[in-house]
């Protein structure tokens, strides 16, 4: 067995919500996926974390929207510290972005922000800043509905790839 998961298995309750907070800023989805333990395996954590994910509401997925910096900048008001050198690694491409391309994303997160009410999220990694702000503009023209459901699958696909950061692979 995994030993991340193994030791997570047996940490008090608090404890190991505060652990998966890191990966998902979601309290209920910690809450829950937490009252499933004990997992065998790293496979089994990964599929409930998925169904658990498909239970949550809009103010679930708002709460784990707000842990993300945007596109482009450093930091989240709500991010522990571990989520926050993720967000830095995951967005790394934009660190190497020319100031123009940083102003477009500014301006692109706060139309996002404007019209849809919460942060841009997109799945960050192994992407360019070029293909970021290109899915950022299509994506405004979305609806509030669409752009939220969408948001949430980001988000997803996100807490898998942290979830296996976090037990070492």
């Amino acid at each position: 067995m995994n030993p991340v998961l193994a030791e997570w298995n047996q940490l008090d309750r608090e404890a190991a919500i505060i652990a998966l907070n890191h990966c998902c800023a979601a309290t209920r989805w910690a809450e829950e996926l937490t009252s499933l333990r004990p997992f065998a395996n790293e496979r089994d954590l990964l599929e409930a974390a998925d169904k658990v994910w498909a239970t949550m509401r809009e103010e679930d997925w708002l709460q784990a929207f707000r842990a993300h910096p945007r596109i482009g900048e450093r930091k989240a008001i709500h991010a522990s510290a571990q989520s926050a050198t993720w967000s830095t690694q995951e967005q790394a491409a934009a660190a190497t972005a020319e100031s123009e391309t940083l102003e477009k994303l500014a301006a692109g997160n706060r139309a996002y922000e404007d019209r849809f009410g919460f942060t841009y999220i997109v799945c960050a990694t192994g992407r360019t800043v070029h293909e970021m702000l290109e899915i950022l503009t299509q994506r405004l023209i979305s609806t509030r509905a669409a752009e939220l459901a969408e948001a949430a699958e980001q988000q997803r696909q996100i807490t898998e790839i942290r979830l296996r950061k976090w037990l070492g692979r």
